[in-house]
C-alpha cells in the first residue's frame, strides 16, 4: 500500500486491535462485529475521525448530497406508546393530537406547485382510521396530480399495521402500496434491534425481524429504501454493532439500501427524559463507525434538523456524505422532542453555503442520488436571486 497520511496513522497507532482495524479498512476488508465494538470502547475520535473520512472520500470525493423535500406528517395520534417519544399523542388521550384528511394534506402538496422540489417525504403516527385504503388514495392523489414528484412514505410500523389491519401479507401489501405510487421507504421506525432494547422502549410495535421482512419485499419490488438507528439511550455499543450487522446482512442479499441514518435521542416531553443525551463527541463517533462498519451502504447521512447545522458540518469530515434536504419547516417529530433545530428549514442557498464553509463540494440530489446540479460554481447571490436554484 503506498504511504499516504492515513496509513501512516494507522501504522502508528499503538493499540494493537485497532490498528489491525484500521490496516482492514485501508485494503477494504470487511471489519467484523468484535471490530466494530473495539472501535467504540477503544477508538479515539481522532482515529475514528480519520479512517471514516478516508472511506467518504474514497466513495464520494467532496461531494456533499441534499434535495429539495418536504414533509407531511398525517398525524401525530398513535396506538402505540415508544417511551422516546414526545410527538405521538395516544389515540385514546389525543387532545394535542392532530388528524389530516386527505384534501388537507394535497392542499400542502399543491402550496409546493411552480416550485423545484423533487421529494415529498410522509411520516407518521399509526391511526387506526387511517387505514390501506386511506393511505393508497392519497398516493394516487399525488401521483395525480404531480407524477414526478418522488414519494417516499411510511416506515414498517405505519406498513405493518396497515397490512395485518387490511390482512394482507407483507408482499401483497408492499406490491399495493407501489402500485398506488409509493417510490421508496423511509429509514425510520427500526430504532435498535435488539429485543431486550425493543422491549424497553418500544415494546408494542413491529419487531425487527418485521422491519427488516417489510424493507427486504419493498427491495423486491425494486423499490430502495433507507435505515436508521436510533442511539444514545439505554443501550450499549454491542447493540448497536448488532443493529448494523443486521442491516449489512440485508444489504448484501438486496441492495436496496441507500443511506444510513443514525438518529440521536432526545430527551424532552417523553418517558425517557430521565436519561441524558449524547455529546457531540459521541455523535461523531456513532457517525464514524456507521461508516466504517457498513461497507456496502453506499450514503451515510445526518439529519441535520435532528442535530443542528453546525454539528451537521462537523459530521462531514466523519464519514458523512448526505445532510438531507431543505424540508421547509415542515416536519415537527424532532422539533417536539427538544431537537438544536426548531423551526426546521433551509433555503437551497443556506444548504450550500452550510457544505462550502466546510470545503466540500454540494450537489442536489434526487431522493435516488441521481445528480440534478452541482453547485460549486454557482455564486450564493446567484442562487439567492434566481427562483428555479432557490
Amino acid at each position: 500500500m503506498k504511504e499516504t497520511g492515513i496509513s501512516r496513522l494507522v501504522a502508528l497507532e499503538k493499540n494493537a486491535g485497532l490498528k489491525r482495524i484500521g490496516e482492514k479498512i485501508l485494503n477494504k476488508e470487511r471489519i467484523s462485529f468484535e471490530d466494530g465494538v473495539l472501535l467504540f470502547e477503544q477508538g479515539s475520535l481522532s482515529f475514528l475521525g480519520a479512517l471514516a473520512n478516508w472511506v467518504r472520500e474514497d466513495k464520494h470525493g467532496d461531494k456533499t448530497y441534499f434535495n429539495r423535500n418536504f414533509h407531511i406528517e398525517p398525524t401525530n395520534v398513535c396506538v402505540f406508546s415508544c417511551k422516546f417519544c414526545a410527538y405521538s399523542k395516544l389515540y385514546a388521550n389525543r387532545e394535542e393530537g392532530w388528524e389530516l384528511s386527505i384534501d388537507q394534506m394535497m392542499h400542502i402538496v399543491k402550496s409546493y406547485d411552480g416550485k423545484p422540489v423533487t421529494e415529498v417525504h410522509i411520516v407518521g403516527g399509526v391511526h387506526p382510521k387511517m387505514d390501506m385504503d386511506f393511505f393508497t388514495n392519497l398516493l394516487r392523489s399525488i401521483k395525480a396530480h404531480r407524477p414526478e414528484l418522488h414519494i417516499k412514505a411510511f416506515t414498517p410500523v405505519e406498513l405493518d399495521y396497515m397490512f395485518r389491519k387490511a390482512k394482507l401479507s407483507i408482499t401483497e401489501g408492499m406490491r399495493l402500496a407501489h402500485e398506488a405510487g409509493l417510490d421508496s421507504l423511509p429509514g425510520g421506525g427500526a430504532e435498535i434491534f435488539h429485543p431486550d432494547i425493543r422491549t424497553q422502549i418500544c415494546e408494542d410495535k413491529v419487531d425487527a425481524d418485521g422491519w427488516l421482512a417489510i424493507h427486504q419485499a419493498a427491495h423486491e419490488l425494486g423499490m430502495h429504501s433507507n435505515a436508521t438507528l436510533l442511539y444514545g439511550h439505554v443501550e450499549q455499543y454491542w447493540h448497536r454493532v448488532d443493529h448494523m450487522e443486521r442491516l449489512r446482512q440485508l444489504q448484501d442479499k438486496t441492495g436496496g439500501f441507500n443511506t444510513f441514518i443514525p438518529l440521536k435521542f432526545r430527551n424532552k416531553d417523553n418517558d425517557m427524559s430521565h436519561v441524558a443525551e449524547s455529546s457531540i463527541i459521541e455523535d461523531l463517533k456513532m457517525y464514524a463507525v456507521s461508516r466504517l462498519y457498513l461497507d456496502n451502504f453506499p450514503h451515510i447521512k445526518a439529519y441535520w434538523p435532528m442535530l443542528g447545522r453546525q454539528s451537521a458540518q462537523l459530521t462531514l469530515n466523519f464519514g458523512v456524505n448526505d445532510i438531507d434536504g431543505t424540508i421547509d419547516d415542515t416536519t415537527k417529530i424532532y422539533s417536539m422532542a427538544g431537537s438544536e433545530e426548531q423551526s426546521p428549514s433551509m433555503s437551497t442557498a443556506d444548504l450550500v453555503t452550510l457544505i462550502k464553509q466546510v470545503n466540500r463540494q454540494p450537489v442536489e440530489r434526487g431522493t435516488l442520488y441521481n445528480e440534478i446540479r452541482d453547485y460549486s460554481h454557482i455564486a450564493i447571490t446567484e442562487i439567492e436571486s434566481n427562483p428555479l436554484l432557490n
